[in-house]
């Protein structure tokens, strides 16, 4: 029996996906980009600096000079990918952040959410790209462009587990120098797995030995608490601890 040719429709969801990933990647490079030229300049910046403009003779008063003050230093950039199948948390993460309030109900991401979050070292760009099955292709062509790689996994769903073990083993797989935060999300449910359960059900136990892998518990913006989910403040001392 012959095969069937696709539908015209499969073909224009097939081409719709390609075109949106690789409209992703051309802004995750802008977006990146700036940051890791400032990082590149940021000691050779001679060529964009304004000429010095000496006084003439007759301006030039000692007693009353001075001095000017020194441009202030840019801060570098540090990059955080944050991924994890849809529904897990991961632009909700993104709003406690940046000191927003979770919005209602589970609104998918598609493309992509940042915030920048400056600390006394360094900026922190957290970049969260949507968990949605046509998305996930795309993941692996970002991973090695950051610092730090966070995944999140809903401590409910125990049905599409496997899918989240799957996506985790394959960005593991694809930088084994890059720091792993695996964030255990929606503890705060009577069905959530424990983080004990979810190290088995992660395999997690087989990277241990080869690089840096955490496993933290969170039930981040449970109703009412906002911010002040522990878990949520642990996971960014975590962030700022390994990008400093």
């Amino acid at each position: 029996m012959a095969p069937r040719p696709l539908s015209p429709l499969v073909l224009a969801l097939g081409g719709a996906a390609a075109v949106l990933g690789s409209v992703l990647f051309i802004l995750w490079k802008v977006y990146f980009g700036r940051g890791r030229e400032r990082r590149w300049d940021r000691g050779e910046a001679w060529w964009g600096a304004e000429p010095a403009r000496f006084p003439e003779w007759d301006e030039w008063e000692p007693e009353d000079e001075e001095e000017e003050e020194p441009a202030l230093e840019e801060l570098e950039q540090r990059e955080v990918l944050v991924l994890g199948l849809d529904g897990s948390g991961k632009s909700t993460f993104l709003r406690v952040l940046s000191g927003k309030p979770p919005l209602e109900g589970h609104i998918p991401t598609w493309g992509f959410n940042s915030v920048r979050l400056p600390t006394k070292d360094f900026e922190v760009d957290v970049l969260e790209i949507g968990g949605s099955q046509n998305l996930r292709f795309y993941w692996k062509e970002f991973v090695n462009e950051v610092d730090v790689l966070v995944f999140m996994v809903d401590s409910a769903d125990r049905l599409r587990l496997p899918w989240a073990r799957q996506e985790l083993h394959k960005l593991l797989e694809k930088d084994p120098d890059l720091p792993v935060v695996v964030v255990a999300n929606k503890q705060d449910l009577g069905e959530a797995m424990s983080v004990v359960e979810l190290q088995q059900e992660l395999g997690l136990q087989a990277f241990e030995s080869q690089r840096e892998v955490f496993l933290l518990a969170a039930s981040i913006a449970p109703a009412g608490s906002g911010f002040e989910d522990p878990g949520t403040v642990h996971i960014w001392r975590l962030l700022l601890e390994l990008l400093s």
